[in-house]
């Protein structure tokens, strides 16, 4: 029987950077390890799900539906008990998971808008994951949430300028111009280690523009960078 299993490095990358920034920023504990795993099992069931909404051998991606999404819901259990406000932020994410859904549906998962939507959502972990041990949403929470979204926008520009949209000019200057705004604008007002948490980006974005690499590395190049990222965040935040 054939894995459905989700191909995306990128994706992962948007998953666990700022779910995990939100951890160590936040007051880390062991259930943690719990809330994370049901995320990734969450992640990973919508993945045969967006494969029911374009019709693809329905009956089998249910299966593997519920195969992530039990374990899922059994691993939020503990959670729960411990802060049963986080059920909030689930559904916070219900219109955008939804929305995710509709662009499945008809078939356009690229577009611009569904991948905005998506880094939201993986954003909105971040705060969950904040929130679960310090009860609280302060101006480090929304700060680990506004530097994820705009470090994977720029993901998001950069890997349309690699694969869907190399041939489109104007996605080479969005990209270009979204990197180094980035890092000027965080330089100029002296917040230099968040600069630096965002200058690899802008290098490849830069250096790796008309190249043709293979899509895995690509995508093990975001991982790298993402890493990076992560690093350089927990001592900026």
């Amino acid at each position: 029987m054939r894995i459905v299993f989700p191909k995306q490095h990128g994706a992962w990358a948007m998953l666990s950077i700022p779910f995990l920034l939100g951890v160590f920023k936040g007051e880390p504990v062991w259930s943690h390890i719990l809330l994370f795993l049901a995320w990734v099992f969450l992640y990973v069931s919508s993945y045969p799900l967006s494969l029911v909404m374009k019709g693809k051998k329905t009956r089998y991606y249910w299966k593997w539906f519920f195969i992530y999404a039990i374990p899922a819901l059994l691993l939020l259990i503990y959670p729960i008990f411990y802060n049963i406000r986080i059920i909030l932020f689930g559904v916070a994410m219900v219109p955008f998971f939804l929305t995710t859904l509709y662009y499945s549906k008809i078939k356009k998962d690229r577009a611009l808008i569904n991948d905005i939507v998506a880094i939201i959502i993986f954003c909105i972990g971040a705060l969950t994951s904040y929130y679960y041990s310090t009860a609280t949403l302060d101006r480090t929470a929304w700060l680990i949430f506004l530097y994820n979204f705009l470090y994977f926008l720029g993901t998001v520009f950069y890997v349309k300028t690699m694969i869907r949209e190399r041939k489109n000019i104007r996605y080479k200057y969005v990209s270009w111009s979204y990197h180094i705004g980035l890092v000027l604008i965080f330089a100029i007002i002296g917040k230099f280690l968040t600069a630096l948490a965002y200058l690899p980006a802008m290098v490849r974005a830069l250096v790796l523009y008309g190249k043709n690499p293979r899509i895995k590395i690509i995508g093990i190049n975001e991982i790298a960078s993402s890493l990076f990222f992560f690093i350089t965040m927990l001592f900026a935040l």
